[in-house]
């Protein structure tokens, strides 16, 4: 999950980010929200990670998992919805925010995330930049890679305890990216398993 970082972001793809975080007006209030998108296993908290350690230094930054937002292994398409309304709406009134945090060992909620009004909130996980959350985002980031490499990470990261879900989670990115058309409207797209990185020119 996203707490199992095994390694830094590649510097590259974070320069990337941070050039677009900071050359953009914000979309959420005063709050620019960085949104890390993309495919399981692609590297998403990994890269949020470093491009939250580097706009430190330009101001206050809050960090959102969709992992603790999901309502379980069928619950991405509802998440964005959650994100919009408990988190991205209050902060765009410069207000604090509060989330439910969804507990995968016991399969509930347990306990309340607080998130304050920053000068950068970067948001990482599928579905970050999908349907109701997108007009919050000032950046939009799409992290994809080979599908055998993002396997191999996902179950590296959550163990045996991930295989039986992988294709079901998997079958639901499929859904809820081509429904949206996440990738061709993203600002940047990061191929993981190549190193590629590219500016949208459609966006």
């Amino acid at each position: 999950m996203w707490d199992q970082i095994t390694g830094p972001a590649d510097p590259l793809h974070v320069e990337a980010v941070v050039e677009l975080a900071l050359d953009v007006l914000p979309r959420c209030g005063d709050t620019a929200v960085v949104a890390i998108d993309g495919r399981s296993g692609a590297g998403k908290t990994t890269l949020a990670h470093g491009v939250a350690a580097a706009l430190s230094a330009y101001g206050t930054v809050e960090v959102v998992h969709m992992d603790q937002l999901y309502p379980g292994w069928d619950g991405l398409a509802e998440s964005s919805e959650l994100l919009a309304t408990r988190v991205l709406e209050p902060i765009s009134r410069a207000s604090s925010a509060a989330y439910d945090r969804w507990d995968w060992q016991e399969g509930g909620w347990d306990g309340t995330v607080r998130v304050e009004a920053a000068d950068f909130l970067v948001v990482e996980g599928c579905g970050a930049s999908v349907g109701p959350a997108r007009p919050f985002a000032a950046v939009t980031v799409f992290m994809e890679a080979d599908r055998d490499v993002r396997r191999d990470r996902g179950l590296a990261r959550d163990g045996e305890t991930y295989r039986p879900h992988w294709q079901r989670w998997a079958a639901q990115e499929e859904a809820v990216f081509a429904s949206d058309d996440t990738k061709s409207r993203s600002d940047l797209v990061i191929d993981t398993s190549t190193g590629r990185t590219g500016r949208n020119p459609a966006t």
